[in-house]
């Protein structure tokens, strides 16, 4: 049975119960309260129906408090069992009293119905009750036992799945780092071989460079020893220049010398000659005139060694002053 079968089971003996004890109650008090009547001193026949409620009162009470102590799974001890049984014993003998007096049998037999019917109600309720709790707390402890279990199955497969997730976390952590140390492997050699490489070329710029400082300070070389070979070329054209030079002015100053003598010699010889008597010939005259200036000797000698007049000879003298008349002894 589950919790709602057992809550309707519950409330159907509830209900039973109390319909029962108000039943009981209604005919104790209707049959009781006029033997009380007649029992009791004159002028006290309102108090008759007191005894009965109180007595019902208490089997009320018995009922209500043995089903709380029954669903609580408790148990009163030995007053609450006797006032049960109290209570009922009066209820019976209270309403078959009047017949019994009365020596009617099928009465009391009848009236004994209803106090009977309350005391087995009554017991029977709190068995029930009591069963019920019981079987309620054994269907708790067991649906408590499966929730255990199934907490723990829970717990295990929680813990086992979190077992699971934690390797399958501890693996991807391996397989990253494996990873990572792979790609850091890689990378390492993919640096290495670019470190090569730009190694490589730097050797290779550097020796590139070496090379073409080298082809350089050769071609400076050359061309220090060009510029040094062309100085060198240039100061012995220079020299030879210069020594050209020399030997060109000490020709020039030789055959001036030489000229210059040989116009000593032909002056001195033209000029030796001495005075004449008529007149040389223009050019021969010249050359007179020429030699006389070049000793310098007076127009008036001059003019008697060439024979010609002395206006013509300071004429040549003056040629030769002006420079014209060396042009003219040159080109004659």
């Amino acid at each position: 049975m589950n919790t709602v079968q057992i809550r309707s089971a519950e409330r159907a003996l509830s209900v039973g119960t109390w319909l029962i004890v108000g039943g009981a109650m209604l005919f104790s008090i209707l049959t009781v309260t006029p033997l009380m009547e007649r029992h009791s001193p004159k002028g006290w026949e309102w108090t008759a129906p007191i005894l009965p409620l109180v007595v019902d009162a208490a089997v009320v009470i018995v009922v209500r408090l043995d089903a709380v102590l029954a669903s609580l799974g408790g148990h009163g001890g030995r007053w609450p069992i006797a006032l049960r049984w109290m209570t009922g014993a009066m209820t019976l003998a209270l309403n078959v009293a009047d017949s019994a007096l009365k020596k009617d049998l099928v009465g009391a037999a009848v009236h004994a119905v209803a106090p009977l019917l309350l005391i087995v109600t009554a017991e029977t309720g709190l068995a029930y009750r009591r069963a019920i709790t019981t079987a309620q707390s054994a269907r708790e402890a067991q649906l408590k036992a499966e929730r255990t279990e199934r907490e723990h199955a829970a717990t295990e497969r929680r813990e086992a799945q979190e077992r699971r997730q934690r390797e399958e976390r501890e693996h991807a952590v391996l397989l990253a780092r494996e990873q990572r140390e792979h790609e850091a492997l890689i990378a390492r050699e993919q640096t290495a071989r670019e470190e090569a490489v730009r190694r490589e070329e730097r050797e290779r710029a550097e020796a590139r460079e070496r090379a073409e400082r080298e082809a350089r300070e050769r071609r400076e070389q050359m061309r220090e020893q060009q510029q040094a070979e062309r100085e060198r070329l240039e100061r012995e054209a220079a020299q030879r220049r210069e020594q050209d030079r020399l030997e060109r002015e000490q020709e020039a100053r030789r055959q001036q010398q030489e000229r210059a003598e040989r116009e000593a010699r032909e002056r001195a010889a033209l000029l030796a000659a001495g005075p004449v008597n008529e007149k040389l010939p223009e050019d021969k005259a010249r050359l007179v005139v020429h030699a006389s200036f070049g000793e310098g000797l007076p127009v008036r000698a001059a003019a008697e060694l060439c024979g010609w007049s002395t206006g013509w000879v300071s004429a040549r003298y003056q040629e030769h002053r002006d420079g014209t008349g060396l042009v003219l002894e040159s080109a004659s």
